[in-house]
């Protein structure tokens, strides 16, 4: 493990002109970025797709997987539709009235704490599954990740995980199932987990070809861009789910530069109060990241 010196004297020594970077130099870099913000605890998992080359730090650790779990939520749903089990255009009675896993008692979602309040105003009549899978990821709907929950079936949704080789994330429950929460019965994920779940719609696994490349149609859809996505070269494509609950914030990536490789790229992030603190790390370990998978020096 480095310390936080030897990291900054690390990243002092690399050339701001282009040369190809090691992936120790990624690394010191990554770890001297964090260092600056003391109490953070941050799980990296970088993939060039198609290689070896890699970078995982702190990547087994595991963080509340806030809405992140929304990913293994909508594979689900699309193996159900593989099987004929489901169809994309069903149109799900919306309601805001969910049932605890703790003890099945009512309790339903507050529209001001929602990044889709619009939703609200469909209660009561009928929404397709796909505009509710898109809603969930693109907006990071509450409502509408609660309502897909159930057609889901979360156990199931975990076991698909398993079955793409994600072994520690844990999907159990919908959003805001506060007594779920008190008992520590949280969705939970590592940033090495949802770089293979990526990797697996990104190459086909996750589903049939047509539903991952109708789920990386919609990832590349995402509405909040203020993480992975920010910093990185205007027409670079950027397919990802972002999460973030009180002092977790998290953003989760296929990243397309339009002249290399494709790649997927997890930051996860703990232990730093502020939201925007949080993003412009997540965006400053992005760029890095993209100028190591380029084989080019950042430009400071």
């Amino acid at each position: 493990m480095l310390t936080f010196m030897t990291a900054l004297a690390l990243a002092a020594t690399i050339p701001s002109t282009p040369s190809v970077l090691s992936p120790d130099s990624l690394d010191a870099q990554i770890r001297a970025r964090v260092a600056q913000l003391p109490g953070a605890e941050v799980g990296v998992a970088y993939h060039k797709l198609g290689s070896s080359d890699t970078l995982y730090i702190n990547s087994d650790a595991s963080f509340h997987a806030a809405s992140t779990m929304k990913v293994p939520i909508m594979i689900q749903l699309f193996r159900r539709v593989d099987t004929g089990g489901l169809s994309l255009e069903y149109p799900l009675l919306l309601v805001n009235e969910f049932g605890s896993i703790v003890d099945g008692s009512p309790y339903a979602l507050d529209e001001t704490d929602d990044s889709d309040s619009a939703l609200y105003k469909l209660v009561g009549t009928r929404v397709t599954v796909r505009d509710l899978i898109t809603r969930m990821i693109t907006r990071s709907s509450n409502l509408a990740t609660n309502s897909l929950v159930a057609l889901a079936n979360a156990a199931q949704a975990q076991a698909a995980m398993r079955s793409l080789g994600a072994m520690n994330i844990k999907v159990l429950r919908g959003v805001e199932d506060q007594k779920a929460f008190d008992k520590g019965l949280n969705n939970t994920t590592t940033a090495r987990d949802l770089s293979i779940i990526l990797a697996s719609i990104q190459e086909n696994k996750a589903a049939s070809p047509k539903s991952c490349a109708t789920m990386r149609d919609v990832l590349l859809e995402q509405e909040f861009n203020t993480g992975i996505p920010a910093e990185l070269p205007a027409g670079t494509r950027v397919a990802h789910k972002t999460g973030w609950i009180t002092g977790v914030t998290h953003d989760a990536a296929i990243v397309y530069p339009q002249k290399g490789p494709t790649y997927v790229l997890v930051v996860l992030t703990k232990g730093i109060p502020d939201e925007p603190t949080a993003e412009r790390l997540i965006a400053d370990i992005s760029k890095l990241v993209y100028a190591h998978a380029l084989g080019e020096a950042s430009k400071r």
